[in-house]
């Protein structure tokens, strides 16, 4: 069955917190990769002077950097500066272009000290939300409200499993409540991941929401025998055992830096073995 095995990584979850008023829209998108940036760049302050463990990875959450770093060099070396601080890679919550014009990524992106972006171990969230990140038939949904295009983007779904490997570690990477959908979790640990990362944007959820989240990553964990991290821009972040214990939870609505050491996971239990075939027996 799965367990965590004799390995250990340690890591480190950023929350930079966002701002919550009197920005405009470019403005406010600085101000959080800001946040991000300097919370890591006092991180590596707290390593430099011994007060914190030396992080093999870092991770920020979902919509940590809407400014798209592969287009904009400044945001990018921002990031860098960030990486290249804290001697570590960062596993960026990112907004990325999409292949056409009108068309975004929602994008978990692995940027690594010294060398920058690593577009290899990237993962683009395969199942944007309809009407939120992407509006369907949108000529169609037009009729209806035009309401519609206040999302002025569409989101544009990935197609391969979060299977970021980092050198130390091999993360499952998934992106909000992607965390809900079985087969996105499990194609990542059966794709070889020792750990689990849940990267998430709670700035519109009230704290209940986002530990009902939180809850959800604790199942996953179980589930799987992976030991699992919740990164999320207001919070809730933590950590979370392969039995379901949380450890390191951030406040709501706070910035916060967690630094945890996590046993990395091997073999398959069995509930990652028999996916759905539990539940497809259940409504025989």
């Amino acid at each position: 069955g799965g367990t965590v095995g004799s390995g250990a990584v340690t890591v480190a979850v950023v929350q930079g917190n966002v701002p919550r008023l009197g920005l405009d829209f470019n403005a406010q998108r600085r101000a959080v990769l800001d946040n991000h940036v300097n919370a890591t760049v006092r991180l590596a302050q707290d390593v430099a002077a011994g007060r914190v463990v030396q992080p093999q990875l870092v991770v920020w959450p979902e919509n940590s950097s809407d400014i798209d770093p592969l287009r904009n060099a400044d945001a990018a070396a921002r990031i860098s500066l960030a990486a290249d601080t804290v001697r570590a890679p960062i596993l960026v919550g990112a907004v990325l272009g999409g292949p056409r014009a009108g068309q975004v990524r929602n994008a978990g992106l692995l940027w690594r000290p010294g060398s920058g972006p690593d577009l290899e171990q990237t993962y683009v969230k395969r199942h944007p939300v309809p009407f939120a990140e992407y509006v369907p038939m949108r000529d169609i949904a037009r009729m209806v409200s035009s309401q519609v295009d206040r999302v002025r983007s569409d989101f544009v779904a990935g197609d391969r499993p979060g299977v970021v490997s980092t050198g130390a570690v091999t993360v499952g990477d998934v992106i909000c409540f992607e965390v809900a959908y079985d087969a996105v979790v499990r194609d990542t640990v059966t794709g070889g991941a020792q750990i689990l990362a849940v990267q998430t944007n709670n700035a519109t959820f009230d704290e209940a929401e986002a530990r009902q989240q939180l809850a959800m990553v604790r199942l996953r964990a179980v589930e799987h025998g992976r030991e699992a991290l919740m990164a999320s821009t207001v919070g809730v972040s933590g950590f979370v055992d392969a039995s379901g214990r949380v450890s390191g939870a951030t406040g709501f609505n706070t910035g916060a830096v967690v630094v945890a050491q996590m046993g990395t996971g091997a073999g398959l239990t069995v509930a990652t073995r028999l996916a759905w075939w539990p539940e497809a027996l259940g409504v025989v």
